[in-house]
């Protein structure tokens, strides 16, 4: 797991620029670091050394020919298969890196080659002899990538990188706050636009694409996207699938010259991974408030297996007084609180000398994991009267202040493309846009955002519907985001099995009917835990990583801290300070659960302050 950064154009003083580029991530990779100069670009990389930890495997990697030049991120599973069909072929290798893989492979097959990558990968190549430049990012978007168009001298200019933050070290980057941000975060947690960032101008490379900049143009392309199709097997064959495929792809995702171990709570998803996987030793974090710390089912479950279970329990004050570095390292505001605790178990994992680490994420996105994707015993109750009379009750409901039961009769009673955004939703759109001050209230809509991923799965089921718009925002935008970010932080490797394209394979071949069954979700996944996990594990309702910050912020400290944020000169130019403040009041003497809402607010405050009035790197 590494970083990289680089710039296309011809400014002053590129090495200099581009070493400050580079040292603004280095907790990506502390071990080496590398930079390639020449008239028309500059490439910088920073290694954390999984394989081959020679210097065989530095980058910039330069082709045998001189003519390019490669930066990478990530892992590519499947690169011995590849290396062979290339020797075959009359390549010669230096190093044991997938890194050269991908060299040769693009010499060969050129984009052609993205078809072939079983991964988790950013990288760019850049062919010098053409002044041409290729990059790709993996199919999931496991690993992130950010780019910035801008002009120099008259001409365009092109920044690619691992992290935002490494763009503040250019001398072309303008650093705004986008205005079009804010509102749609409020509702969905994180940065929700797949197009945009908090950055002005910046932009990610979407999963599953791959562009091409030349004469200062950038042509961006999809090579891989998710295909819901049920494939009609029966139960016992899609459980075979997944047994037999998760073992595959664990069985690659052990590959590494440094030790390993994984993340374990007391689900499902993790425990399925250690039970596969059997590491040396499995890492938790619990909470002081017991019903909050699943660490304990942790260590049980290791004891059983046989591994070593190393866990550590942390507090608000832990977590509050890191908020500023959290933020900082995710690029982005964002209020998922299971972060907080990710944060921690990454630091655990790395001063216990373990380099990578497995985890459970993608499984609820693949198989249908979460509570959501079936209908409550409200709903199903609402269902099973007349349509007309529950969607009629519904539309009047709509425009009613709030009741006991209004947001079952809304589910129940309009199309899911109405009522479903993924895992948060924090401020309606309105009460979001009550808040904020009138230059923030232009951004695409809630439905906006949605709309266009319900588009892809025109005509499918609701649960497949689901499915969709949590794997192309929730898991792209949240999800993976803090999973790269706070165990990078760490420099630290984190690899997820679930999220393989031959899994994903298995998954999309799957009927609603084997995912949502027998009064669970992940039904046909538990099957196949059946028979590497106690009852105990593979029966176990989801529960995420529950954090208590609805505690927190009843302790007067930490409602102190908020309150300084939320009193702020700079809270003022965004939000009516009236608004917020009367938000964590109510919550703070018990008037109303506002725990989310301040959370939400409070993040985006501590990253606009770190990244505009502070300004101050690790």
């Amino acid at each position: 797991m590494c970083g990289f950064i680089g710039f296309f154009d011809n400014i002053d003083n590129k090495e200099a620029v581009v070493k400050k580029m580079s040292d603004r991530i280095i907790h990506r990779g502390p071990d080496m670091d590398g930079v390639y100069i020449d008239e028309d670009a500059a490439l910088g990389f920073r290694r954390l050394s999984i394989l081959d930890l020679s210097d065989s495997g530095k980058q910039p990697m330069i082709s045998e020919d001189g003519n390019k030049v490669l930066v990478f991120n990530g892992e590519i599973y499947n690169y011995q298969d590849i290396k062979d069909e290339l020797i075959k072929k009359g390549y010669t290798f230096r190093s044991e890196t997938d890194s050269e893989v991908l060299l040769h492979g693009y010499e060969e097959f050129g984009v052609a080659l993205l078809d072939k990558l079983r991964g988790m990968f950013a990288f760019c190549i850049w062919d010098k002899v053409n002044k041409k430049a290729f990059g790709a990012r993996d199919h999931f978007g496991i690993k992130p990538y950010y780019f910035y168009e801008y002009v120099s001298n008259g001409k365009n200019g092109l920044m690619i990188g691992s992290e935002i933050k490494s763009f503040l070290e250019h001398p072309c980057f303008i650093k705004e706050v986008n205005e079009k941000a804010l509102k749609p975060y409020l509702t969905f947690q994180y940065s929700s636009q797949p197009d945009q960032t908090f950055f002005k101008g910046v932009q990610r490379l979407r999963p599953g694409h791959y562009f091409i900049y030349e004469n200062g143009k950038m042509q961006i392309n999809k090579y891989w996207d998710v295909n819901f199709n049920d494939r009609k097997n029966t139960l016992e064959e899609n459980i075979q699938k997944i047994e037999d495929v998760v073992a595959e792809s664990v069985e690659l995702h052990k590959h590494a010259d440094v030790p390993f171990g994984s993340f374990l709570s007391g689900g499902i998803d993790s425990s399925y991974i250690t039970a596969c996987l059997m590491p040396d030793k499995t890492f938790s974090i619990g909470f002081e408030q017991e019903k909050f710390d699943e660490s304990n089912l942790a260590a049980d479950l290791s004891k059983i297996l046989g591994i070593e279970n190393i866990r550590r329990t942390i507090t608000g004050d832990d977590c509050i007084g890191k908020l500023s570095d959290i933020q900082y390292y995710m690029d982005e505001p964002q209020s998922n609180p299971s972060t907080l605790p990710l944060y921690f178990l990454s630091e655990l994992v790395k001063d216990n000398g373990v380099i990578v680490v497995l985890s459970g994420e993608g499984a609820d996105e693949i198989f249908g994991g979460y509570e959501w994707y079936d209908l409550d015993s409200g709903q199903k109750k609402l269902r099973s009267m007349p349509k007309l009379i529950v969607k009629a009750a519904a539309a009047i409901a709509k425009h009613l202040p709030e009741f006991h039961g209004k947001t079952t009769l809304l589910r129940a009673g309009r199309p899911v493309e109405e009522t479903f955004i993924g895992e948060a939703f924090i401020f309606e759109e309105n009460e979001a846009k009550d808040l904020l001050m009138p230059k923030y209230h232009n951004s695409r809509t809630v439905r906006e955002i949605t709309q266009p991923v319900y588009d892809m799965v025109k005509g499918k089921d609701d649960v497949t519907k689901k499915q969709l718009i949590d794997i192309k925002l929730f898991m792209e935008g949240d999800i993976l985001q803090k999973a790269d970010k706070m165990s990078m932080a760490h420099s630290l490797e984190l690899r997820v099995p679930f999220l393989d394209k031959e899994v994903m394979k298995v998954g999309e071949g799957i009927g609603s009917e084997q995912k949502i069954a027998n009064g669970t979700t992940k039904y046909v996944l538990r099957k196949a835990a059946e028979r590497k996990l106690p009852e105990e594990w593979y029966k176990r309702k989801k529960k995420g990583f529950p954090v208590p910050i609805r505690i927190w912020f009843t302790e007067e400290k930490h409602y102190n801290f908020v309150k300084e944020y939320f009193n702020s000169d700079f809270a003022g130019e965004f939000f009516n300070k009236e608004k917020i403040n009367k938000i964590l009041d109510d919550h703070y003497n018990g008037v109303k659960n506002n725990a989310r809402k301040i959370y939400t607010i409070l993040a985006f405050l501590v990253w606009y302050k770190r990244y505009f009035i502070d300004e101050v790197s690790i």
